[in-house]
């Protein structure tokens, strides 16, 4: 008797492997080779497990192929297709009848001696296409927990796992196998309507993709995956799901019949994720950008050379004009490789509110705006930790209850808004919440039990919040695995800091909380003003400057013999002298005859002394190398235009280091 289920599967398999044929030569190009035939042998152990057995020999006789020349091997792998296509046609051999699903780890490894399953390049594709198909199932689920009858949801929930199983089980990952299978086969229930999506069922699913995320984790560190902790009991979970009574809800019915397949235009254009995208590895971004950055570099010092702007001739200054523009344009186009999307952020956090929102008894649910926003991809994965402390914080600090939010006359369910957009050149995260605000009053109290503030003293609003910040700084009554330590939002200010941006903290009492969080768009790319101090030249990062004076000599003072002050539009700001950070005689010690920057680092704003400005610079930032390591104060060095070496000021290094000098 034929399988529809399993026919159907094997037909979408056929129509991936021919569409991979049809695009690219998978007998050439190494990693689409591999990719090709790891997806045949897993057709033949699929097929040999529904019990077609004559598609399944068909199937593993092709991979003799993978060692022939590149011509004879495609004309044997499309004529070999087309057989296993018409094999399908014939019932399932009885002799032969398809494995039952308890003892899959026993029948369902690749043949001993498989010659992938310690490939590297194939685990690494396996490691990152099974994030991604789990980054997909989460946020499917998400979607089908709030509209349980959306059947596209399921299946796509269904192929996920059904792909993550069969290419563990080829590359020998029995633990991420066995725990995709069970999960694959409770799908199954729910798409033919005997198995009720509830929110347990998603809990369930939820917990079986942190087991599978655990299990590539391990792959990626060790390079195999035998067991988990806690394996048996998810196991036992996921198999009392499928021991539930029958749901009464009907079968979910995809747009078309499952064992219709799509046609090979419409295939095509799906399979186009293969034609026109290539994996790039990091490192090798990382280089590009690098050299791209030297490039630069090398076209300025020849645009500041003596004898170019001495030559007369007019067709060598048109060409050099043409040079630049491409140069730039190179230079955006290696830049913009870098960049991802801000709202593949954003929804890594859509699990997390799920969650904590259950836990807590809260209602919350998550907005985003400006998406399609996008930023440097190594800002963007730093980001990932301070999203999570402020998204804890929102629940568990500023969102009310739902009796509480009644009582107010709010929507009972809360609301989490994740945004982004562009802002004179860098880019602005939000994060903000329709919770009760923060107090002001609770927080001078911790402030002052702590000895952060004087009973006397007075602070603006904008300092008062920034106390929370403060390492340590609390304001729960009682700690909980969520939050309450004091620790969170001092590492949001110390990676927001990292990264060269900075945090604004707005709140109204009931009204709720918004924090914005300002970034450079790259890391690799630096705007600053070229100051000097004596014959050294410095480059301070222009994100942290708010302005520059020449003062009078009435408003500088000296605190208690210490600490030198400059009065800036009514406050008083510490001054630091860059000349004694570094050890370097300075043109000037009067700082009336010097000029002084105002900067801020950890919302702390202070005068920074230097002799002149020389100009704002687009800079490439260089590392200062192994053999200096890390000097405090210093971020880095750029070969500005003349091909001297400016460094590249850390703020935050400076103002430690110089706060009592």
């Amino acid at each position: 008797m034929s399988n529809p289920e399993a026919e159907s599967l094997l037909r979408e398999r056929i129509d991936e492997l021919t569409t991979r044929l049809l695009i690219s030569d998978a007998a050439g190009e190494r990693s689409g080779a591999d990719r090709f035939f790891a997806l045949l042998a897993e057709l033949a152990f699929e097929a040999r497990k529904a019990g077609y057995a004559e598609a399944a020999d068909v199937a593993a006789g092709l991979h003799s192929t993978r060692e022939e020349e590149q011509g004879s091997a495609a004309d044997r792998l499309r004529d070999g297709l087309a057989r296993i296509q018409q094999a399908l046609e014939n019932e399932p051999d009885e002799a032969a009848a398809p494995v039952p699903a308890a003892p899959l780890l026993e029948t369902g490894h690749p043949p001993a001696g498989n010659q992938y399953a310690g490939d590297p390049e194939i685990i690494a594709d396996f490691i990152l296409e099974s994030r991604e198909h789990l980054s997909s199932i989460e946020q499917r689920l998400l979607i089908l927990e709030r509209d349980p009858a959306n059947a596209e949801a399921i299946h796509s929930v269904f192929r996920g796992f059904h792909t993550i199983k069969g290419v563990a089980g080829f590359l020998e990952f029995p633990a991420i196998q066995e725990v995709a299978h069970e999960v694959e086969t409770a799908l199954n229930l729910a798409r033919e309507g005997k198995l009720a999506v509830t929110p347990a069922v998603i809990d369930v699913i939820l917990e079986s993709v942190d087991s599978v995320s655990k299990g590539i984790a391990a792959v990626e560190s060790t390079g195999t995956c035998r067991r988990l902790e806690g394996h048996g009991r998810l196991l036992g979970k996921v198999r009392d799901l499928m021991a539930q009574p029958p749901a009464a809800a009907a079968p979910a019915e995809p747009s078309q019949p499952e064992s219709a397949a799509p046609p090979p235009e419409d295939k095509a254009k799906r399979q186009g994720a293969d034609a026109f995208r290539v994996r790039v590895d990091t490192a090798k971004l990382d280089y590009l950008v690098d050299m791209v950055g030297e490039m630069v570099i090398a076209q300025s010092m020849v645009r500041h050379n003596q004898a170019l702007a001495a030559a007369a001739d007019p067709c060598l200054h048109r060409d050099f004009a043409q040079l630049e523009r491409i140069t730039s344009e190179v230079q955006k186009t290696a830049m913009a490789m870098r960049m991802v999307p801000v709202g593949q952020l954003f929804q890594r956090t859509a699990r997390l509110i799920r969650d904590l929102s259950r836990k807590t008894g809260k209602q919350a649910e998550l907005v985003t705006r400006g998406d399609d926003i996008e930023l440097d991809k190594t800002i963007a994965e730093e980001l990932a930790d301070p999203l999570m402390h402020m998204v804890r914080n929102s629940i568990d600090h500023g969102v009310e209850t739902p009796g509480e939010r009644r009582a107010l006359g709010k929507n009972v369910q809360a609301r989490i808004t994740l945004a982004a957009c562009h802002q004179a050149g860098q880019i602005t995260v939000e994060v903000a919440d329709d919770g009760r605000g923060l107090n002001k009053e609770k927080i001078l109290v911790k402030a002052r039990q702590r000895g952060l503030i004087e009973d006397g003293g007075h602070l603006s609003e904008t300092d008062i919040f920034r106390l929370i910040m403060e390492p340590g700084f609390s304001t729960a009554d009682a700690v909980t695995d969520i939050s309450g330590r004091g620790v969170g939002m001092d590492v949001v200010r110390k990676q927001v800091e990292k990264l060269r941006g900075r945090i604004e903290i707005h709140s109204r009492a009931g009204g709720g909380t918004t924090f914005l969080m300002k970034l450079p768009l790259t890391l690799a790319i630096i705007d600053g003003l070229v100051v000097t101090v004596g014959r050294h030249r410095y480059i301070v990062p222009l994100f942290a400057v708010r302005e520059m004076f020449r003062p009078a000599s009435d408003s500088i003072f000296t605190v208690q013999d210490r600490q030198e002050m400059a009065l800036v539009r009514g406050r008083l700001l510490p001054v630091v002298r860059l000349y004694k950070r570094f050890g370097i005689i300075p043109r000037a010690k009067d700082p009336c005859q010097a000029l002084l920057i105002v900067a801020e680092t950890g919302g702390q704003p202070f005068c920074l002394m230097v002799d002149e400005l020389a100009g704002k610079q687009e800079v490439v930032l260089k590392s200062l190398g192994e053999g200096i390591g890390e000097v405090r104060g210093i971020a880095g060095g750029a070969i500005l235009g003349d091909g001297r070496v400016g460094l590249i000021l850390d703020m935050a290094g400076v103002w430690g280091s110089d706060a009592s000098a």
